[in-house]
Protein backbone atom coordinates (compact mmCIF):
# COMPACT_ATOMS: atom_id res chain seq x y z
CA UNK A 1 0.00 0.00 0.00
CA UNK A 2 1.41 3.45 -1.16
CA UNK A 3 0.86 6.33 1.10
CA UNK A 4 0.25 9.70 -0.25
CA UNK A 5 1.01 12.81 1.92
CA UNK A 6 0.57 16.61 1.50
CA UNK A 7 3.56 18.04 1.57
CA UNK A 8 1.98 21.77 1.01
CA UNK A 9 0.64 22.36 4.45
CA UNK A 10 4.56 21.36 5.49
CA UNK A 11 6.30 23.09 3.22
CA UNK A 12 3.99 26.16 3.66
CA UNK A 13 4.55 26.03 7.74
CA UNK A 14 8.44 25.81 7.43
CA UNK A 15 8.34 28.74 4.76
CA UNK A 16 6.56 30.61 6.90
CA UNK A 17 8.50 29.71 10.27
CA UNK A 18 11.88 30.96 8.12
CA UNK A 19 10.09 34.10 6.95
CA UNK A 20 9.12 35.48 10.53
CA UNK A 21 12.67 34.35 11.32
CA UNK A 22 14.15 36.51 8.62
CA UNK A 23 12.08 39.20 9.59
CA UNK A 24 12.55 39.57 13.27
CA UNK A 25 16.18 39.28 12.07
CA UNK A 26 16.09 42.18 10.19
CA UNK A 27 14.13 43.94 12.60
CA UNK A 28 16.52 43.73 15.69
CA UNK A 29 19.08 44.13 13.29
CA UNK A 30 17.83 47.71 12.98
CA UNK A 31 17.41 48.79 15.86
CA UNK A 32 20.02 51.17 17.51
CA UNK A 33 23.14 50.07 19.73
CA UNK A 34 22.34 50.80 23.39
CA UNK A 35 25.88 52.10 23.19
CA UNK A 36 25.70 54.32 20.29
CA UNK A 37 25.91 58.11 21.38
CA UNK A 38 23.38 60.39 20.03
CA UNK A 39 25.27 63.55 17.67
CA UNK A 40 24.73 67.21 17.43
CA UNK A 41 26.14 68.58 14.60
CA UNK A 42 27.14 72.73 14.47
CA UNK A 43 27.27 75.06 11.75
CA UNK A 44 30.83 76.10 10.77
CA UNK A 45 32.36 78.66 13.58
CA UNK A 46 28.69 78.86 15.25
CA UNK A 47 28.61 77.04 18.65
CA UNK A 48 24.97 77.39 18.84
CA UNK A 49 22.57 74.38 18.44
CA UNK A 50 20.30 73.97 15.63
CA UNK A 51 16.93 74.02 15.30
CA UNK A 52 17.06 70.85 14.22
CA UNK A 53 18.94 68.81 16.93
CA UNK A 54 16.22 69.48 19.71
CA UNK A 55 15.01 66.34 19.27
CA UNK A 56 18.33 65.02 19.69
CA UNK A 57 18.03 66.71 23.14
CA UNK A 58 14.67 65.52 24.14
CA UNK A 59 15.92 61.95 23.18
CA UNK A 60 18.71 62.56 25.48
CA UNK A 61 16.85 63.55 28.25
CA UNK A 62 14.30 61.05 27.75
CA UNK A 63 16.93 58.47 27.51
CA UNK A 64 18.22 59.79 31.26
CA UNK A 65 14.99 60.17 32.92
CA UNK A 66 14.17 56.23 31.98
CA UNK A 67 17.64 55.41 33.43
CA UNK A 68 17.18 56.28 37.21
CA UNK A 69 21.39 57.15 38.73
CA UNK A 70 22.99 57.08 35.06
CA UNK A 71 24.93 60.06 33.56
CA UNK A 72 25.22 61.69 30.23
CA UNK A 73 28.74 62.03 28.91
CA UNK A 74 29.24 64.52 26.23
CA UNK A 75 32.01 64.79 24.19
CA UNK A 76 32.84 67.63 21.72
CA UNK A 77 34.70 67.38 18.68
CA UNK A 78 35.88 70.33 15.56
CA UNK A 79 37.04 69.86 12.45
CA UNK A 80 40.46 70.38 10.68
CA UNK A 81 39.72 74.35 9.29
CA UNK A 82 41.48 76.17 12.62
CA UNK A 83 44.34 75.28 14.86
CA UNK A 84 44.34 73.05 17.03
CA UNK A 85 44.31 75.15 20.21
CA UNK A 86 41.12 76.58 18.46
CA UNK A 87 39.66 73.96 17.92
CA UNK A 88 40.28 72.45 21.27
CA UNK A 89 38.09 75.78 22.94
CA UNK A 90 35.43 75.26 19.73
CA UNK A 91 34.83 71.70 20.80
CA UNK A 92 34.49 72.59 24.80
CA UNK A 93 32.35 75.28 23.92
CA UNK A 94 29.87 73.13 21.98
CA UNK A 95 29.78 70.69 24.69
CA UNK A 96 29.13 73.88 27.51
CA UNK A 97 26.44 74.47 25.36
CA UNK A 98 24.76 71.55 24.91
CA UNK A 99 25.36 71.13 28.88
CA UNK A 100 23.47 74.06 29.63
CA UNK A 101 20.72 73.14 27.14
CA UNK A 102 20.12 69.71 28.96
CA UNK A 103 20.26 71.32 32.43
CA UNK A 104 17.83 73.91 31.32
CA UNK A 105 15.54 70.65 30.20
CA UNK A 106 15.79 69.36 33.93
CA UNK A 107 18.89 67.40 33.88
CA UNK A 108 21.44 67.28 36.64
CA UNK A 109 24.28 69.33 36.34
CA UNK A 110 25.78 66.56 38.69
CA UNK A 111 24.67 63.60 35.74
CA UNK A 112 26.77 65.44 33.56
CA UNK A 113 30.37 65.33 32.34
CA UNK A 114 32.43 66.91 29.65
CA UNK A 115 34.94 66.30 27.13
CA UNK A 116 36.53 68.26 24.74
CA UNK A 117 38.74 66.46 21.96
CA UNK A 118 38.95 69.15 19.32
CA UNK A 119 40.35 67.84 15.69
CA UNK A 120 41.22 64.44 17.48
CA UNK A 121 39.01 61.24 16.28
CA UNK A 122 37.14 62.89 12.94
CA UNK A 123 34.19 60.53 11.78
CA UNK A 124 35.26 61.76 8.16
CA UNK A 125 39.02 61.98 7.96
CA UNK A 126 40.33 65.12 6.36
CA UNK A 127 43.20 67.03 5.38
CA UNK A 128 44.14 70.12 7.57
CA UNK A 129 42.15 72.84 6.43
CA UNK A 130 38.68 71.39 6.10
CA UNK A 131 35.96 72.08 7.20
CA UNK A 132 33.81 69.38 7.43
CA UNK A 133 30.27 69.51 9.36
CA UNK A 134 30.11 65.78 10.34
CA UNK A 135 33.92 66.33 12.38
CA UNK A 136 32.42 69.78 14.01
CA UNK A 137 29.84 67.34 16.92
CA UNK A 138 28.93 66.64 20.84
CA UNK A 139 28.23 63.23 21.38
CA UNK A 140 25.84 62.36 23.81
CA UNK A 141 26.55 59.03 25.81
CA UNK A 142 24.51 57.57 28.12
CA UNK A 143 26.33 56.12 31.08
CA UNK A 144 24.56 53.38 33.37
Amino acid sequence: MIMEIDAKPMLKATIAGALALAVNSVAIAQQPSAAAPLMLFFDWGKPDIRSDDQAVLDQAVAAWRASPGSRLRLSGYSDRSGGATFNLAASRKRAEMVCRELEKRGVSSDAISIAAYGEERPLVPTEDGVREVQNRRVEILLER
